[in-house]
């Protein structure tokens, strides 16, 4: 488990387009899809092998059920799946399946949407108001998984991101003293 941080992308930058298939309705999917008629879109870089990701990986899933409706969310696995064949996209469905995933789940193929956003780890958080605008990349919470003599005992909770979903949805900008993400480093592909 090789601990990667968030790059913490500035502030205010615009969310790159996209278009990937969704793993579970074999669908062409893409950011205006998702963002359309939303206050603001969340786009989460997961996986499905990552300890960090299985730690808050419910917790996920609880944020789709409790913001369906409220704000466009999109998760995207980047990972090789040559070196990950365990982050591959029928490992992903069947992820989406049993958490019962309420936001599509993308895969990026070819590495360009991470790269294009940025992404250095699983979870990396990117919150975009209605404007397509960066106004949070940070961590889910304060909670860690617990490997060895890291990670922590809090409970995952996911408050610093709900903080920041409420503010978007109540037209308001979260505050700019955020805490980076901590996760496993995307697996690139080597070129």
């Amino acid at each position: 488990m090789s601990k990667t941080q968030s790059t913490m992308v500035e502030l205010g930058t615009v969310a790159p387009p996209f278009e990937l298939v969704d793993v579970v309705s074999g669908k062409a999917i893409g950011r205006d899809d998702v963002a359309a008629g939303m206050p603001g879109l969340l786009v989460m870089f997961i996986c499905v092998h990552c300890p960090y990701v299985k730690h808050l990986e419910a917790e996920l899933a609880r944020i789709g059920v409790d913001y369906e409706g409220k704000i466009g969310i999109a998760a995207i696995s980047s990972n090789d799946i040559v070196a990950y064949p365990q982050d591959g996209p029928d490992e992903m469905k069947a992820q989406a399946e049993r958490l019962g995933f309420r936001f599509p789940y993308l895969f990026d193929e070819t590495q360009e949407v991470a790269r294009s956003y940025d992404a250095a780890c699983t979870p990396d958080f990117f919150l975009f108001d209605a404007e397509m605008k960066l106004v949070y990349r940070g961590q889910l919470d304060s909670s860690r998984p617990r490997r060895g003599d890291a990670g922590n005992d809090l409970p995952v909770n996911g408050e610093d991101l709900r903080k920041a979903l409420d503010e978007v949805i109540a037209g308001k900008t979260p505050s700019p003293d955020q805490r980076f993400s901590i996760g496993c480093n995307i697996k690139w592909r080597e070129s």
